[in-house]
């Protein structure tokens, strides 16, 4: 991972479907199920939730991240505070992830930053290097996937 930032996980990805499309995708609560993890989503800044997945004992994560919706703008950005639940969690997860949105051509540019992973702790360097490609399988496979869904 030379010459990356060691803070963050970066994700740039062309998606064959419009704004509108990918930003519900990004805001519904059955759609969000599909790709990423079930929660009571809300599109409201300051609204919090719970999403389960699967624990990570290697990296510190319990599997349960708290959730806070921190700013959007329609169909072009949402910014969330990723948290995780167990507060004696050695990986100490407090993240920042944001999605833009950019219109491109008939589709849609998606960028993902998942920000404030820290440098200095090696449990979040290796929960880094695994959500790194966690990332990108979500955002180049199942996230599409969820777009072309019924």
């Amino acid at each position: 991972m030379t010459g990356e930032d060691p803070t963050a996980v970066r994700v740039d990805q062309f998606l064959a479907h419009p704004p509108a499309k990918v930003w519900r995708a990004l805001t519904e609560p059955d759609l969000i199920a599909r790709w990423l993890m079930p929660g009571d989503f809300r599109l409201e800044v300051g609204h919090r939730y719970t999403m389960r997945g699967q624990a990570m004992p290697g990296t510190g994560f319990s599997g349960v991240v708290r959730v806070e919706v921190l700013a959007f703008e329609p169909e072009r950005m949402l910014r969330l505070g990723w948290r995780d639940a167990d507060p004696d969690s050695p990986g100490r997860a407090d993240w920042t992830i944001t999605w833009t949105l950019e219109a491109e051509g008939r589709g849609t540019r998606l960028f993902l930053a998942h920000e404030g992973i820290d440098p200095d702790d090696p449990l979040q360097q290796r929960a880094r290097t695994i959500m790194g490609g966690g990332w990108r399988a979500i955002v180049t496979r199942r996230l599409p996937e969820a777009l072309t869904a019924p």
